[in-house]
């Protein structure tokens, strides 16, 4: 690694080493084929001083660049290839984009990034197609920003086109266009050492460079690097035809060799030369002086120029204030009201002012006022609007969050610490997370931007202060293999097979994994085409395939955002920076994570649904956190629907712990995370809390902080105030110590610190060995309490809705599906809880699912319309709209509704209640005909709710025709609407299932463990998580209409029943009962069969039995 600060180059260091120009990364999409730091590592490694990152169409890689020329110790140079269309013309179409011809942008030094980003920014916003084409009537519009900018003529230039065409004075011509709309010119010579005269040969470039000479334009030399290694030119064939969606075919492939990698000083050196030979010079000193010159003045600091390590937020005006001292008494003032609000006791109230006065502190210190405050606006506007609104996160450390409303979680309350979100000492920006009504995401999104982002695109003077924050989609092993296959040709069923069969890994782990999965032993893997797709899927891992909008991030910024990371419109219409969360991060954008959460849009559909059946005003953010109803409904384990405590794990879970109170559903959810499963943090709780072995406090002094975890360290913020005590530094100190505990160096470090601080403090070495070896073990594998907490606090509000207003929440769930099952099983849930559902309905069904209360006060859900599959919600609307309708021929003419979506609203039962079918005069049959009747009469012809005049509507006649049974009622109901509502579709194998004495998942619990059981029902919810060993572990939950079965298919199991599990829906296992606890069982899978298979099987067997009687 070379110590030289970048942007300052040793000129005779800049003699002696080549500096490539045009370089594209990984980040150039479905094109390069390396990662931007591998890229510079390499670069490195030739001891290059600088190096030059030119992607295709974006600078989303640019910042990861940056970071890494840091590391590196190089410069960076930073530019970007664009398509240019010089003919463009409004009114004739273009040619695709991907025929056009392409240039390179370069910044220069002084200024630069600001006049590209810009650039980029305008381009990317007044794209017709959302495409980046460069034309004369853009850069003429924004030539403010493309005069201090630099532009290299390459051989897909549509100069070197003339060129390749020996038309020099149509490439001048071409070249003038240009030429006032740039900063400076130089045309690229590029030879990949191609035969012939075309593009990238060695005559092209000498002619490019002839061409220079003539006309007094400056000459450079580049390779034009897509690869770091000519060994990855498999791998851009691969991405060529995943980016043009075609076969793999020498047509289809930009590249003729494999020589466009990036290649050392000496290699360089001698094709400028070979370049030089051929245009008649006798050396290539001039050419790579002037390609030296160009390196040096596009020299870029991370610091000064892109702002690595700044902090940008919104001004003082913006917040409502005139000044920073004017923010920081706003600040003051909005959280002294909140503590009158939120507190009434002298006592709490002194202690809330001292511990403000301390955040404020290290607020000011920080300069984050305007975070708070924007952060605060925007609940706030949430709030005016209904919507609910909840912090989740560190944040909710954090007194001021909860004193300006943002977090609902009292952080004195819960022994919650500011330092584990913000302190003085941490390096990561501040991050508040914000849970809002998924359904109404988008409305806050609208919000944020009227307030903070409303800019005229058309402008190139556009301001904005936020947008949303892009993600990078890269491959993984399931759409490597897919894109691999298509282009190599392999048959579909196959790789499609393949995919679908390989759990959520990285690419890199493809070959690995296949060899250990039993259902794929039939197909002939060894193929030498399959080996060979394999191998280059693998080679795909992590590479960037597309940019896509943050699920939930936007970035906050003073009214420089614009002059700092390029913005596009994403998908849904935003603004959103090319760079992710970590590149805005490293820029000083304050990231907002504003989430859309279903439960929050399931609980103010659930509380709405109290107000308008029952007349009661539930405030559920006021609702006392300690309801024994509520805790005796999570310790039964029928926490399907509830917030965080849904899953097979968790149910389990809690069926061991029995939370009581608040504190009890933290720590569950705590528990539950990957770290402390890993490290085992479970066993000796729940051990010390059911008093099977004593609780380990160690220290007296440590007995505030251990002892509502039985003395076993759950959260960071247990460990923070552990290191505290015991050395006596502050809780900020503490915090970068217990960051520093997640690596080995890091423990090592805290080690040799530790033992004498604490000795210092007068504790004895058995003592403080003892802690170290809980901390070391600790290492970063807790679970912050202050997220914890914000998680607990809807988990708790969902089990208390489902406690006391069990139909309003299944209204909720149905309607927003906030959790990991399908409707089905909530379906089900529903008759566990004695809640009636209400069938379709053209006249009552809406487009959610909604409460009905009858005479006797018992209350039902109503199916909504939105259930029935294919229908649109323009459907929905008109269907609405239309109401009332008197029969199925009223319905037809004014619903606006298709033929396929009324043949299902039939079969359903949507028109049993205006027809009377339960009289049993006509049936669905019936109906069905007479809707067949209607599409053929005159009526069919006559649009929405006209008169028809001379033209009535069919009769409805009985046709004779049987009745649907109970099980063709249900077929329809799952095939249609995607649930069985009038009968659990089990019941219909009951005699089967009883015959070979399997047990309703209800009985379970009453058998002992390692009990050999046969159990049935339909797969709801099957898993595949990483597990340590490596080895695949598939998790299945069955539903039989009495509850669910967790069963568990380990290695050894999965051989021979593995394609089963995958393609049935229903399914009959084998097992052993594996008792945990006194409401936890589960199935140690030993065999499954398809369960219609099955019974047909005895079925026929039956009748054989008859026949031979």
């Amino acid at each position: 690694m070379r110590s030289q600060v970048p942007g300052s180059l040793n000129k005779f260091e800049l003699k002696m080493s080549f500096i490539h120009l045009r370089t594209s990364s990984a980040f150039s999409l479905k094109y390069g084929t390396n990662q931007p730091r591998d890229l510079v590592e390499r670069a490195a490694q030739f001891e290059s001083p600088a190096l030059a990152l030119t992607d295709r169409d974006g600078l989303s890689g640019a910042i990861r660049f940056a970071s890494a020329c840091l590391e590196f110790g190089i410069a960076p140079i930073i530019g970007i290839n664009l398509a240019i269309d010089l003919l463009a013309d409004p009114n004739i179409k273009s040619a695709p984009v991907k025929d056009l011809p392409r240039v390179t942008i370069l910044a220069h030094g002084d200024g630069g990034w600001r006049a590209l980003v810009r650039l980029l920014s305008g381009l990317n916003m007044n794209a017709a197609d959302r495409t980046p084409v460069l034309t004369l009537d853009f850069l003429q519009r924004f030539s403010q920003y493309s005069t201090k900018l630099h532009l290299l003529h390459g051989p897909e230039s549509p100069v070197s086109q003339a060129l390749a065409l020996h038309r020099s004075d149509i490439a001048l011509e071409i070249f003038n266009k240009t030429r006032p709309l740039f900063a400076d010119h130089a045309i690229d010579c590029v030879s990949h050492l191609v035969a012939g005269n075309g593009p990238f040969s060695t005559a092209h470039a000498a002619r490019s460079l002839i061409f220079a000479r003539d006309h007094d334009i400056d000459a450079v030399i580049t390779n034009a690097v897509r690869m770091r290694d000519a060994a990855d030119g498999p791998v851009a064939d691969i991405l060529d035809c995943a980016r043009q969606l075609v076969p793999l075919h020498q047509r289809h492939l930009e590249r003729r060799n494999a020589e466009g990698y990036l290649k050392p000083n000496d290699q360089m050196v001698s094709l400028a030369a070979e370049i030089a030979r051929a245009a008649g010079e006798r050396t290539p000193r001039d050419l790579l002086n002037t390609t030296r010159k160009w390196a040096e003045r596009a020299l870029l600091s991370p610091q000064r120029d892109l702002g690595l390590g700044g902090i940008h937020l919104p001004e003082a005006n913006v917040v409502g204030a005139d000044s920073a001292s004017g923010m920081r008494n706003l600040l003051r003032t909005r959280c002294e009201s909140g503590i009158n609000w939120r507190y009434n006791d002298s006592a709490t109230i002194s202690k809330a002012r001292a511990r403000l006065d301390d955040e404020l502190a290290t607020v000011a210190t920080l300069g984050y006022e305007a975070y708070f405050l924007t952060v605060a606006d925007i609940t706030d506007m949430a709030r005016d609007k209904n919507i609910r609104v909840a912090a989740r996160g560190s944040g909710a450390g954090s007194l001021i969050c909860h004193l300006l409303g943002i977090s609902g979680v009292d952080p004195m309350q819960h022994g919650l610490l500011m330092e584990r979100f913000c302190s003085p000492l941490r390096r990561a920006l501040p991050d508040i997370d914000i849970d809002v009504e998924s359904a109404r995401r988008l409305e806050i999104y609208d919000l944020v931007f009227k307030r903070y982002g409303d800019t005229d695109w058309q402008s190139p003077q556009a301001l904005s202060r936020c947008a949303t924050v892009s993600m990078v989609d890269t491959y993984r092993a399931r759409n490597a293999i897919r894109d691999v296959g298509a282009a190599m040709g392999l048959p579909a069923m196959e790789i499609d097979l393949i995919a679908k069969s390989l759990p959520h890994i990285r690419a890199r782990n493809i070959e690995a994994t296949l060899k250990s999965l039993p259902e794929l032993r039939s197909l002939n893997l060894s193929a030498p085409l399959t080996v060979m797709a394999i191998s280059l899927a693998q080679r795909l891992d992590g590479l960037p395939r597309h940019l896509a909008m943050h699920p939930c991030a936007v970035v906050l910024s003073d009214a420089g955002l614009l002059d700092r990371a390029p913005v596009q419109f994403n998908a849904s219409g935003y603004p959103m920076v090319e760079f992710d969360k970590d590149g805005v991060e490293e820029i000083g954008l304050l990231k907002l994570d504003i989430l859309g959460v279903r439960m929050q849009s399931t609980i103010a559909h659930a509380v709405h649904e109290i107000k308008r059946v029952a007349d009661i005003d539930l405030d559920i953010d006021a609702v006392p956190l300690d309801d024994a109803p509520t805790y005796e409904l999570i310790q039964s384990t029928r926490t399907l629907g509830i917030f965080q405590v849904e899953s097979p794990g968790q149910r389990e879970l809690v069926g061991k712990l029995a939370p009581k109170t608040f504190n009890d559903l933290i720590i569950d959810i705590s528990l539950f995370r990957p770290g402390p499963v890993k490290s085992d943090m479970i066993r000796p709780f729940l051990n010390a809390r059911h008093g099977w072995t004593s609780a380990q406090i160690i220290h007296p002094d440590l007995y505030p902080i251990l002892a509502q975890t039985e003395g076993v360290v759950v959260f960071h913020e247990q460990v923070i105030s552990i290191i505290a005590v015991m050395t006596g530094i502050s809780l900020a100190a503490a915090d970068e110590k217990r960051r520093a505990l997640g690596s080995k160096e890091g423990q090592q470090e805290v080690c040799d610190w530790f033992f004498p601080a604490a000795t210092a403090r007068g504790y004895e070495l058995t003592t403080i060995t003892e802690i170290w070896d809980v901390l070391r073990a600790f290492a970063s594998f807790g679970f912050c309490k202050a997220h914890a907490a914000a998680f607990a606090l809807p988990t708790y509000q969902s089990a208390y809705l489902k406690t006391h207003y069990p139909a309003a929440f299944i209204a909720g769930v149905l309607t927003h599906d906030p959790g990991m099952y399908p409707k089905r099983l909530m379906i089900d849930e529903a008759r566990q809880l004695g809640v009636g559902l209400a069938p379709l309905d053209i006249n009552f069904s809406g487009d959610q699912y909604t409460v009905e209360r009858d005479s006797a006060g018992s209350d039902s859900v109503r199916i909504a319309l939105t259930s029935v599959s294919g229908i649109s919600d323009k459907e929905v609307t008109s269907i609405i709209a239309g109401r009332p309708y008197i029969d199925l021929a009223d319905f037809y003419r004014r619903s606006g509704a298709s033929h396929p979506v009324i043949e299902t609203l039939i079969m359903t039962g949507a028109f049993d209640q205006v027809h009377s079918l339960k009289d049993g005069a006509i049936n669905h049959r019936d109906l069905l005909l007479h809707l067949s009747d209607l599409t053929r009469s005159p009526v069919a012809t006559v649009a929405g709710s006209q008169m028809v005049f001379g033209f009535a509507p069919p009769d409805i006649a009985a046709s004779g025709l049987p009745a649907m049974g109970s099980a063709e009622k249900v077929r329809n109901e799952v095939e249609r609407l995607g649930m069985d509502i009038t009968h659990h579709m089990l019941e219909f194998y009951a005699p089967f299932l009883n015959a070979i004495g399997a047990v309703k998942s209800s009985d379970l619990l009453s058998l002992r463990s390692q009990s050999e059981v046969l159990v049935a029902g339909i797969k709801v919810a099957m898993q595949t998580p990483p597990v340590r060993s490596g080895r695949r572990v598939i998790f299945l939950t069955l539903d039989d209409g009495y509850g669910c079965t967790d069963s568990t298919f380990f290695s050894d199991a999965q051989e021979g029943f593995a394609s089963t599990l995958y393609s049935s829906s229903i399914l009959l296992v084998r097992g052993k009962t594996r008792r945990t606890g006194d409401r936890g069982i589960s199935i140690n899978a030993s065999g499954a069969w398809d369960l219609r298979a099955a019974y047909e099987k005895w079925s026929r067997q039956l009748v054989q039995q008859a026949i031979q009687r």
